[in-house]
């Protein structure tokens, strides 16, 4: 079996981070700040797409994308969190399957976060914004994620907090699992998949559960 993970809403929280970082990008430009809620409802696209939809000029939005990333970088260690329950299940999940990650987060940072949560050996890819041309939902991340793995008659799963996710796992044609954990609600990913849970470790108990029934 091979399971490959999102981050944010999914295995962490960094949302003190995400927004500090954005507020600190208007601050640079001298721009008006974009509401909380309006940063939090774009989580999960990529850092270019949420300046766009927040408004920010074309001509500017991969400067924003800088500032925020300079910040980002400075405080995503110390205000970041492992969601509850998200290092037991990957340290579950890593006793009967292979690992990924698959993130539209900066893929250097994301790496640090996980080496800084102990769990980064636990995984054999993990595939960021810079790696791929098309970012979730396009199938682009997964296919190259599934590029460090022997696919062939593995069942494989995708589990994330986002509709972004979802849809990244069906136009790739693997199975998707949502968690209720993150920025979508249960409503949301009801339209992609039946198989929905509270957190990551219901997802990983389920999935063991199923591959022990089956062996």
């Amino acid at each position: 079996m091979i399971i490959l993970f999102d981050l944010d809403g999914t295995l962490i929280d960094s949302t003190e981070a995400i927004l500090e970082s954005f507020h600190k990008s208007f601050d640079v430009f001298g721009v008006q700040h974009a509401d909380d809620e309006a940063i939090k409802a774009l989580i999960g696209h990529p850092l270019d797409v949420m300046f766009r939809e927040l408004g920010v000029d074309e001509s500017k939005v991969w400067d924003f994308v800088t500032s925020y990333k300079e910040h980002y970088r400075q405080i995503s260690t110390q205000k970041t969190q492992l969601l509850p329950c998200a290092y037991d299940a990957v340290t579950m999940a890593n006793d009967f399957a292979s690992l990924g990650i698959v993130t539209t987060k900066t893929g250097k940072y994301s790496q640090i976060l996980m080496e800084h949560f102990g769990l980064m050996d636990k995984f054999d890819v993990l595939i960021g914004r810079e790696h791929v041309k098309n970012p979730k939902p396009h199938p682009e991340p997964i296919f190259k994620a599934l590029e460090a793995f022997d696919t062939k008659n593995k069942e494989i799963y995708m589990i994330g907090d986002t509709r972004m996710d979802m849809l990244s796992a069906k136009n790739a044609g693997i199975k998707c699992i949502g968690v209720t954990s993150g920025y979508d609600n249960k409503e949301a990913l009801e339209k992609f998949t039946n198989m929905i849970f509270s957190d990551s470790l219901e997802a990983i108990e389920y999935l063991r559960s199923e591959k022990l029934s089956h062996s």
